[in-house]
């Protein structure tokens, strides 16, 4: 988002200007869509992990900018914190053996980055939230030195006009005040990019909202911040309330958040750009030469710079993607709900996990979302955020009686949902032994009731009855952590506890 944003000041008629230009832009993605100008299916997907950057002690690193300049590599990124990296990787088209090609360059590229970050004696994480993250190390000054960062924070906190409220109760509470939207850098995901014609973007994003719940319950990797247990994956809570641009009354009077699940199924793309544009303001209202409309007349494709801009300031769970490649426009749904890690093969387990599963959706004659009211679809994101692999979801119930039933999130996965994304990878033409091998990885998630953040929580709470206070029981969880998921067995198999006796702290 932004990727040549500069720094600077709006006047009063920047965003009125900025409100026409945008629906110049959206007219001219319903052009596009009416004369039918996308790209035709190329079974492509992508994907993007953030990183996290800590020391052998445990605790963050505030060294992006030098561990990227020794890792020298474009598909390394910053992120919005200095202790945050961005590993993207090429789009690679669906079939084949193409999993374990994702994985073989996955842990090429970390294995590489940690030992550059290692010479400056720090290394890689990929985790949901650093358990070891403190207040003090989200705040402004510890946000990248990146102009387009800068001035987001500057955005929001403005429209905000208040400090940030962040209160998430789960097994404990956390209840304190930002200043700015650093808190946002706390939270690493793994986003999955597909590739989708116009036609077919309805019923995948449909697809992939009513199979989020699924996705967090086998997938949760983030049980603590800022020293507190708080929800099984507390990124979706931490997120909404670092970037709420709504003072409380807004809240009240129901005011959508920036960052939402959504409030309807849709019908196609347009609906999405469409609902970015009618409710949420602009917050960078930055201006392009482009005409759009003047483009398309013309016959060329247009950026549609102002719409891609905007779009990348709602922070939807499921979020539609405009995009140009070989001068031909495409559109792909950037799926943003599974945390990052534990290891390469479990964020490949979870890839194929999505994949599948909204594939054989998306094909279903009778889709899901025809039978489970969007709202249900909202709770069970929610139930599975809190609980994670405990987590009971809401599905309609085979046969003729239909109706709505709440089953165990194991058992929904294991009886239905693997079962279908086994016949999506069979449809993407993915070879059987990367199929087996992968969603094998969560049949044994469920089976054991097991995944990055039952581990993480688990062991915390071994530590503590070994005598290490709060503080040194999340640096000694970290540290095993960071070593069982550079040895990279999945996490199903991890020994919970620490590797030897640890000695307290002072």
């Amino acid at each position: 988002m932004g990727e040549k944003v500069v720094a600077g000041t709006f006047d009063l008629s920047d965003r009125h200007v900025y409100r026409k230009k945008l629906r110049e832009c959206l007219r001219g993605l319903e052009r596009l869509l009416e004369e039918q100008r996308f790209d035709r299916p190329k079974n492509l997907m992508g994907m993007e992990i953030e990183l996290n950057l800590a020391g052998p002690d445990g605790l963050p690193r505030m060294l992006n900018a030098q561990v990227l300049e020794r890792i020298a590599s474009r598909d390394f990124q910053t992120e919005l914190g200095m202790f945050n990296l961005e590993v993207n990787i090429a789009p690679h088209r669906m079939g084949g053996r193409v999993l374990d090609q994702l994985a073989e360059e996955l842990r090429t590229g970390l294995n590489y980055a940690h030992r550059k970050a290692n010479e400056l004696n720090a290394g890689i994480v990929m985790i949901g939230i650093l358990p070891t993250l403190g207040r003090a190390d989200l705040v402004s000054a510890n946000l990248s030195d990146v102009d387009r960062y800068a001035l987001l924070n500057d955005q929001i906190v403005a429209a905000r006009g208040e400090h940030f409220a962040l209160d998430i109760e789960g097994v404990e509470r956390l209840t304190c005040t930002s200043s700015s939207i650093a808190p946002e850098a706390a939270c690493t995901s793994v986003q999955l990019h597909l590739q989708v014609t116009p036609g077919r973007f309805a019923d995948v994003w449909n697809a992939a909202q009513a199979v989020a719940a699924a996705q967090v319950a086998v997938g949760a990797n983030a049980p603590f911040l800022f020293g507190r247990e708080l929800w099984r994956e507390s990124r979706p809570p931490l997120f909404l309330q670092s970037t709420d641009t709504r003072p409380p009354e807004l809240q009240v009077q129901g005011v959508r958040p920036r960052t939402w699940f959504g409030e309807r199924w849709i019908t196609g793309p347009y609906d999405l750009f469409e609902e970015n544009l009618r409710y949420f303001p602009a917050l960078l209202p930055l201006m392009e030469q482009e005409d759009p409309l003047g483009v398309i007349d013309a016959g060329g494709v247009p950026q549609l710079g102002e719409l891609v801009l905007h779009n990348g300031t709602v922070y939807r769970w499921n979020r539609p993607v405009y995009g140009i490649a070989d001068g031909v426009p495409h559109l792909r749904v950037e799926n943003r709900v599974l945390p990052a890690g534990p290891t390469v093969t479990d964020v490949i387990a979870n890839a194929a996990f999505y994949y599948g599963l909204v594939r054989a959706l998306a094909e279903e004659a009778r889709p899901v979302w025809s039978r489970l009211p969007f709202e249900a679809a909202e709770q069970n994101f929610d139930a599975a955020c809190r609980h994670g692999i405990e987590a009971r979801l809401k599905w309609p119930r085979r046969g003729r009686l239909g109706g709505i039933a709440e089953v165990p999130a194991v058992q929904l996965v294991r009886d239905e949902l693997l079962p279908l994304a086994a016949v999506g990878l069979d449809a993407w033409g993915v070879e059987p032994a990367d199929r087996d091998l992968y969603l094998g990885m969560i049949e044994e998630r469920c089976r054991r009731r097991v995944n990055g953040a039952s581990w993480q929580t688990a062991t915390y709470h071994r530590a503590l009855e070994r005598g290490l206070d709060r503080e040194a029981a999340l640096a000694a969880t970290t540290r095993r952590y960071g070593e069982l998921m550079h040895a990279g067995e999945p996490v199903h198999t991890w020994p919970v506890g620490l590797r030897e006796p640890a000695v307290p702290l002072g």
